[in-house]
């Protein structure tokens, strides 16, 4: 369609005269909507429920904006034009499917010489592609006088009181600015709502009001537990007459509303009733409502409760009484499909339902034996029958209704105690629910037997049930839950694909023949020592906490034990599995965590990927050949001691822990990282023959490996690649074996290696040993001062250095004592941001690529000294617990992270460091001008850390703000900020 929108821009006037009779016209009504405070017409009110921009798209109770100014600002801008008055748009909104213009929704544009703004909109169908045309179909028509000049609004309201005012309304009047939507537009959107929306958007405009009223909106009528009295029930009744469905639950005095209903409303298909008392004339008048086809009752009392009530109806198809009070009911309907009767307090109930194929009598206590007998024998075509609950039910019914009922396909006798099957046959049964039913034993298997179509079979709860022992070929789903007394299960089915068995204690053996079979979960069997399968589809099994399982199960689960194509399995916590052995080139996936008895483990499987061991810490023999694994951990195994692994595609293996390890083959040819920390036994000859095999490692560690020797550190020279070697906490004595073998090593760790000498070190700067090695950890050595300081000064291309705890590092002073410091030439530094490239350094100075340096924890040093020439790309500098660290004197340039905490003895300190950004101070007995006078010389410190400092006081924290600016955090435990 096409809408003309009359948007109107203009000055405000304190005579509101103009708007209000521009409000009449719009409006259509006199302008009743509106009030008189408010002369602005809100376009959003409106159209709610309604996007012009581009979609329609309406929900149920959503608020979709139309936006009418942003609207005219998106043509202005993109056709240039602004008409000062009076701005007419026209939109092409067609949703139509062709070309063509539908015949209900096309308003003919008024036959008028008149000027364009005084012409009715013109609507065609909606069209998909209007947006493809929304410029070609976007024109403004501004009114013009002869003059040539436009008609604005504010023109329009200009005039005097005296002498212009008629002739303005008037004038406006002509404009007749509407905002008309075509009725199946409006009915499409209005489509969406429910009653009350549709209420309010009636007293929106005549338009809206009529199109609310549509009787397709109101062919269901939903009254459930509203208060409405039986004049407005008979106005509603009246004024649409062609309803179709009525809701009365919950309303007050429900029978003369129901009266009313099925005397006025001759279309009436469903009725919905509850919650009060319906008199025997209801049921007499409902054979007057000819189409009623379904009808519900639920929680009411019928007739007075002591007399018979007749429900006779040629068309009713489905009744529902559920929850009613009602002495005895006598139903006739011939066309009759559905019948619930479920919880009816009823002792009696007759039925003449030839058709009837869906009988719910659920819970109905007073019905007798003989009364289900005959109603259900009643009902020759009968296919459901649900009597759960019925309690007074035996085996004797049951035979009749599978004789009289014999497409019989779904029954539901749950909690009927009485009922054991004996010489029940149900042959076309499909469903069959037989919950907490104490008379279903073993025995009864053998009338379920003959349920060749069962397909559902439901024995949760019965409690003197043995065994079940099945051959069904259509049976799909099985459930066994809190059988206390069950102890074997055989099923052969070759539709089988659900299995649910729970919390039966005694379960000892599973024998399962299926081909649809793809998951099996039997958690927490306690008793369970044995399972059969048969499954060539089977992929997935669970057998978590099945404590009773032995070794056998392997056998199962392996290559010719009836799961061909399993891909995961899981024997979580099966405490009593000692020697596991598979052989499955189908199984990717394997858990036997928390299986804590187990010894030895043998894997034969190409594909597995996955496998868990957590907890098997008695594992002692272990043998991976071949597996497709791709990392391993047996550092939570710490018994192993034989080790085979035999995995083409593994990248990362850790042995941390396992002490007692002697003996291990490791073919891993794509293996990069090796973590064998804490293998006191590995010896020589074992990490020659893994070196050999795995030629690709890059990273290795043999932290606390005392057996390592020479020998085996001349092997590393089979790793081209190594660049990561920690040989931590051994008894090395030299380190030309590494110096010879691993020319391309970029770390080295050798943290507590006391038994290095000084001169152990010195192939790496006078040699030039490890040439690419840039990360040095000597913490916890026994290095003297002198072997520290030519290392530090001699190795410039180290970056990373930590000297953590060495015991023998008295004073770190680096090129200059502090009274050569005002001597040293100056340095000309490049502003922030410049590259490295432009700083010049005196020759006669070392250039050090140290950019983090660790010194935690060195008791004896008592002064650092760092030169800024020395330390010019330094970063980082940790210094804490050093205890008697008393001056620190540093000037770094590109220092950015300083930490001295816990450096209690801590009285002097000065630093130059534009790019410093933390200053950690936490717990040193400095004082406050002393970190005052430090900091102001950090033109970029930002975090200032200095909790639990005894001389620094909660005034203090403003004085350090104006000493650096730059301050955002300061940490202090006295006056956080």
């Amino acid at each position: 369609m096409r809408i003309w929108c009359c948007l109107c821009f203009g000055e405000e006037e304190d005579n509101n005269k103009g708007y209000k009779s521009m409000k009449d016209r719009i409006l259509g009504n006199n302008g009743e909507e509106l009030p008189d405070d408010n002369p602005a017409f809100d376009w959003r009110s409106v159209f709610d429920g309604v996007d012009i921009v581009g979609n329609v798209s309406v929900g149920r109770n959503e608020e979709i904006d139309f936006d009418m100014n942003w609207l005219s600002s998106e043509v202005e801008a993109r056709n240039g034009n602004y008409c000062g008055g009076e701005r007419m748009l026209n939109v092409n909104l067609n949703l139509g499917l062709s070309g063509e213009a539908s015949s209900s929704s096309t308003v003919q544009k008024e036959e008028t010489d008149c000027d364009t703004c005084s012409k009715r909109p013109k609507v065609n169908s909606f069209s998909l592609d209007w947006d493809n045309h929304l410029l070609q179909e976007t024109s403004y028509l501004c009114p013009m006088n002869e003059g040539g000049e436009d008609v604005s609004l504010s023109n329009l309201l200009g005039a005097t009181d005296d002498e212009g005012k008629d002739n303005d309304i008037s004038k406006m009047e002509d404009l007749d600015v509407r905002m008309d939507l075509t009725d199946d537009l409006l009915h499409m959107v209005f489509s969406f709502l429910d009653h009350i929306d549709l209420c309010r958007a009636a007293s929106v405009c005549s338009q809206w009001r009529a199109a609310s009223s549509h009787e397709d909106f109101w062919r269901y009528l939903n009254f459930e537990n509203k208060q409405i009295s039986s004049d407005q029930f008979e106005d509603m009744c009246r004024r649409y007459p062609n309803a179709t469905t009525i809701n009365l639950y919950g309303t007050p005095n429900i029978h003369p509303l129901a009266m009313k209903a099925v005397s006025s409303l001759r279309n009436l298909d469903a009725l919905t009733l509850g919650r009060g008392q319906l008199g025997e004339t209801f049921f007499q008048a409902l054979t007057d409502c000819h189409v009623l086809k379904s009808m519900t009752i639920n929680d009411a009392t019928l007739g007075n409760g002591i007399q018979e009530i007749p429900i006779y109806h040629d068309s009713l198809r489905l009744l529902q009484l559920v929850k009613c009070r009602v002495l005895r009911v006598s139903i006739r309907c011939p066309q009759l499909e559905t019948l619930s009767l479920k919880r009816s307090s009823m002792p009696h109930a007759v039925l003449n339902c030839p058709l009837l194929r869906d009988l719910d009598i659920a819970s109905c206590h007073k019905l007798s034996d003989a009364a289900i007998r005959s109603a259900a024998t009643a009902c020759p075509v009968l296919e459901s029958l649900d009597m759960s609950n019925c309690s007074c039910v035996g085996d004797e019914t049951l035979r009749d209704i599978s004789q009289t009922c014999a497409n019989l396909r779904v029954l539901d006798a749950s909690y009927c105690p009485n009922i054991s099957l004996e010489s029940v046959r149900l042959v076309m049964l499909t469903v069959l629910k037989l919950h907490s039913c104490e008379g279903i034993t073993s025995a009864s298997m053998a009338a379920i037997a003959h349920s060749y179509m069962l397909e559902v079979l439901e024995l949760d709860n019965c409690s003197l049930l043995t065994s079940v022992s099945l051959d069904l070929p259509r049976l799909q789903n099985i459930r066994l839950v809190h059988c206390r007394k069950f102890i074997d299960l055989n099923l052969h089915s070759g539709m089988l694909s659900s299995i649910t068995v729970s919390n039966c204690p005694l379960l000892q053996r599973i024998n399962i023949t299926s081909s649809a079979l793809k998951k099996l979960v039997l958690q927490k069997q306690e008793s369970l020592t044995t399972i059969a399968l048969q499954c060539p589809n089977l992929l997935e099994v669970d057998l978590t906490e099945c404590e009773s399982l032995t070794d056998s199960i392997c056998e199962v689960f392996s290559d010719g034990g009836g799961c061909p194509v399993l891909k995961s399995l899981v024997l979580d916590n099966c405490e009593s599995l000692t020697v596991v052995a598979f052989c499955s080139t189908s199984l990717v996936s394997l858990s036997l965590a928390g299986c804590r008895a187990l010894i030895s483990l043998e894997l034969r499987c190409p594909y597995l990927e996955q496998v868990s061991l957590d907890g098997c810490d008695h594992l002692e023999r272990a043998s991976f050949c071949p597996v497709g694994l791709r990392s391993l951990n047996l550092g939570i195994c710490p018994k192993v001691n034989v080790l085979n692994i035999e995995a083409p595609q593994m990248a990362s293996l850790e042995l941390k822990g396992c002490g007692v390890l002697s003996e291990a083959s490791i073919n891993c040819p794509l293996l990069t990282s090796f973590d064998a920390s804490f293998c006191s036994q590995l010896k020589d000859d074992c990490l020659s023959a893994t070196t050999s095999s795995c030629p690709l490692i890059e990273s290795l560690v043999l932290m606390s490996c005392p057996s390592v020797g020479c020998d085996g550190l001349l092997s590393l020279h089979s790793l081209p690649n190594l660049t990561y070697l920690d040989l931590s906490y051994t008894f090395l004595v030299n380190l030309q074996p590494v110096y010879e073998s691993c020319s391309r090593l970029k770390v080295l760790k050798l943290q507590a290696c006391k038994y290095l000498t000084n001169t152990s070190l010195e192939p790496l700067y006078k040699e030039n040993a490890l040439p690419a090695l840039c990360e040095l950890d000597l913490s916890y050595g026994t290095l003297c001062q002198s072997a520290i300081e030519e290392l530090l000064a001699c190795c410039t291309h180290l970056t990373h250095v930590s000297l953590n705890g060495c015991i023998n590092m008295h004073d770190l002073i680096w090129g200059f004592t502090g009274d050569q410091l005002s001597h040293i030439p100056s340095i000309s530094i490049a502003p922030h941001g410049s590259s490295l490239g432009e700083l010049h350094l005196p020759n006669e100075l070392p250039k050090r690529l140290l950019e983090n340096l660790n010194c935690v924890g060195c008791p004896n040093i008592k002064k650092v000294v760092i030169p800024m020439a020395q330390g010019f790309l330094l970063s980082s500098l940790n210094l804490s617990l050093s205890a008697n660290l008393k001056e620190v004197d540093i000037a770094c340039y590109n220092l950015c992270i300083l930490s001295l905490s816990n450096c209690c003895s801590l009285e002097s300190l000065q630093l130059e460091c534009p790019r410093l950004s933390s200053l950690f101070l936490q717990s040193c007995n400095i004082d406050e001008e002393a970190v005052e006078a430090a900091v102001s010389r950090c033109t970029m410190l930002e975090t200032l850390d200095v909790r639990f400092c005894p001389k620094i006081f909660p005034l203090s924290m403003t004085k350090l703000r104006v000493a650096c600016p730059s301050l955002k955090r300061i940490f202090s435990s006295l006056a956080p900020l």
